[in-house]
């Protein structure tokens, strides 16, 4: 069943590792390998979501998203998108920039250098804005409650999210933007630049994010009708059918919207590690095809996940490079360090849900499952 299921990401990982290692050496095998194991954390709450909403569509619909699907978002959000971004930043075009990445390494990096603090303008406030819609949401499950629970209390205040962005990205403009790195060493004042980049991020986060709540209201709407005409069919004594046709569309429709916008993570926090666009779709290529496998197995395995801090990690992870992509635009931080940080903090997060389920094995009595489950993994 294992092998069945990840048989082709197990695959995919052994040729790209290999090419990273042709590519670029051991380092280039490095920042894969990293790449690789941030894109799966970052997009693993998405594979559960997906199952969630997969499982419920007819077997043509689940194989259209499992093929189609999977095409859109390896080749399209996770191969294409990066190059879009470095050609939009450093004002090439696309074959342009994958050529010059491929034959001029010197020269691409010399224009993606100068073009960074755009990008991580961009992609900073892109990702805070995750991070800060996810901890001022008050959760059942809290994983640091000493800062999760006062931070769920202030998320009551309308638009906060917002507000605190904007004033990073100006404190940004104001600090970091007025010597930005570039090439050779110099530093430049970039502060209208990172100033308009930054309220590009944020407007895609909206953009996205409505987008995402329009298709989920009609996903709603749809199940809903689906629920009548179950009930209809248990009252005739038939059995309930998959969903197909309009709902299945809507869901194909949401489910790629939503995994557009978790790849948006995964792509933007890559820049924070390298700016080198092979190894970033090496990367990210094969983390996406461990989400798709994932997801498969969820499906099929009818379960989800036990490892519930999973998700604050990944979130933690994403806060962390949102800030480390603020100060790169100033400083030089190396992308092993700004790497293993989102691993560090992933793996807490792993060992915190693995002691939860340990706790919840041993204890004793109906409510030590309902304890547990609000209490701190740290």
């Amino acid at each position: 069943m294992l092998l069945k299921t990840f048989g082709w990401s197990f695959a995919v990982t052994a040729l790209g590792l290999v090419a990273a290692v042709f590519y670029g050496g051991w380092t280039a095998f490095g920042v894969v390998a990293i790449l690789t194991v941030l894109e799966i954390s970052l997009s693993f709450d998405n594979a559960v979501v997906n199952a969630g909403i997969l499982k419920k569509m007819n077997a043509f619909w689940q194989k259209i998203f499992l093929t189609v699907g999977i095409l859109i978002a390896v080749f399209g959000m996770r191969l294409v998108f990066p190059v879009v971004i470095v050609a939009i930043s450093a004002q090439l075009g696309p074959i342009e920039a994958v050529d010059l990445a491929l034959t001029d390494k010197d020269r691409y990096q010399q224009l993606v250098t100068d073009a960074h603090p755009s990008i991580a303008a961009f992609g900073g406030m892109f990702l805070l804005m995750i991070f800060l819609d996810f901890i001022f949401e008050d959760r059942d499950i809290k994983w640091l409650t000493w800062i999760e629970r006062p931070l769920a209390k202030l998320g009551k205040v309308d638009m906060l999210s917002v507000c605190i962005a904007l004033i990073v990205l100006l404190i940004a403009s104001m600090t970091v933007a007025t010597h930005a790195h570039q090439h050779g060493g110099a530093h430049v004042d970039k502060a209208e630049t990172v100033l308009l980049a930054g309220i590009a991020g944020l407007i895609t986060y909206l953009v996205v994010g409505g987008l995402s709540s329009y298709f989920e209201n009609k996903l709603e709407e749809e199940e809903e009708r689906e629920h009548e005409e179950e009930e209809k069919a248990a009252r005739a004594g038939k059995s309930p059918v998959k969903l197909a046709g309009q709902a299945a569309f809507f869901m194909f429709l949401y489910l790629e919207v939503l995994d557009a916008s978790f790849s948006f993570d995964g792509v933007i926090g890559a820049f924070a590690i390298t700016n080198d666009i092979v190894l970033m779709a090496l990367g990210l290529g094969i983390g996406a095809m461990y989400v798709r496998s994932l997801t498969v197995y969820l499906v099929r395995q009818g379960t989800l996940d036990d490892y519930v801090y999973l998700e604050h990690g990944a979130h933690y992870a994403i806060g962390a490079l949102a800030a480390l992509l603020l100060i790169t635009i100033q400083y030089e931080i190396n992308e092993i360090i700004t790497g293993l940080i989102g691993v560090i903090l992933i793996g807490a997060s792993f060992w915190s849900s693995v002691r939860r389920n340990k706790r919840i094995a041993q204890a004793e009595g109906p409510g030590a499952g309902e304890k547990a489950e609000v209490s701190s993994g740290v």
